[in-house]
């Protein structure tokens, strides 16, 4: 509890704002996962699977109110970086998790197992954890400090291993093991969004200053990490809708092999 009353204590508006959009955000981005996730089957019964490179997807109504949830999910996300420390509202995206996992039990009828039960207590402690030792954020005066921070080397070190790791994933193991194996297409989404949350960060900061007064769209970095969250972004969302189709193709396996095994007892 004293810990829970010092969290309190040092919790300012702002981070109260960033952890009520936070919490919001996470709502739209799981429920969206579900949307997105039938619209997905259902386009992929009548044309070219995402999963084989398709783009079927894009004519399906579904799968849109999908999409439309899920940027509504990540303004509000946005929304929250620009408020409170990333290191708050990071660890919250964890419960679109369990919000996906619930829905999926309900709408899908996906069953929730004993493992899949323990990784949602596993993310809620965690992210209990990080949020009530969260550290306060220090004042940023210009996107140039958050550049100046982005530019040094330990940082650029890191950024170089991410694409370097990245291009290896998309060119190298892609094409002969993202049909069988999902935790390569998980392994792009998870290397990307490390850089998309720092530049998502950035952007943040530089249009809440924008709108206090302190304008910075005349600075050429807040277009540059701009350009990185777009290109982060586009990546994540292709990824993603892969590592959809193939955990349906998975699930649906099973059923097809019943259906087969019944259809075989009838013939005899």
């Amino acid at each position: 509890m004293a810990v829970v009353q010092k969290w309190r204590e040092g919790m300012s508006s702002d981070n109260v704002k960033g952890l009520v959009l936070a919490l919001s955000s996470s709502l739209f981005i799981g429920a969206s996962f579900i949307v997105k996730k039938k619209g997905l089957k259902k386009a992929g019964a009548s044309g070219i699977r995402a999963g084989v490179g398709g783009y079927s997807y894009l004519l399906e109504p579904l799968w849109w109110a999908g999409m439309i949830t899920m940027v509504v999910g990540e303004i509000a996300n946005f929304a929250a970086y620009a408020f409170a420390p990333a290191i708050l509202v990071t660890p919250l995206g964890a419960l679109s998790i369990i919000i996906s996992a619930v829905l999926a039990h309900i709408i899908l009828r996906e069953r929730l197992h004993t493992f899949g039960i323990l990784g949602c207590i596993l993310c809620v402690v965690g992210s209990t954890t990080i949020v009530l030792h969260a550290p306060q954020e220090r004042q940023i005066e210009s996107v140039t400090e958050v550049w100046d921070l982005a530019t040094e080397p330990g940082f650029l070190f890191y950024t170089a291993l991410v694409l370097t790791a990245v291009f290896i994933l998309i060119y190298q193991f892609v094409p002969q093991y993202g049909q069988t194996h999902i935790m390569v297409y998980i392994g792009v989404c998870s290397l990307v969004g490390s850089i998309s949350v720092m530049s998502v960060k950035a952007l943040g900061i530089a249009l809440k200053l924008t709108f206090s007064g302190t304008n910075q769209l005349v600075y050429p970095q807040t277009w540059a990490f701009t350009l990185v969250v777009i290109t982060c972004v586009l990546t994540q969302m292709n990824y993603l809708n892969k590592v959809m189709n193939y955990l349906n193709e998975c699930l649906q396996l099973p059923f097809l092999l019943l259906n087969n095994f019944e259809m075989a007892l009838q013939r005899k």
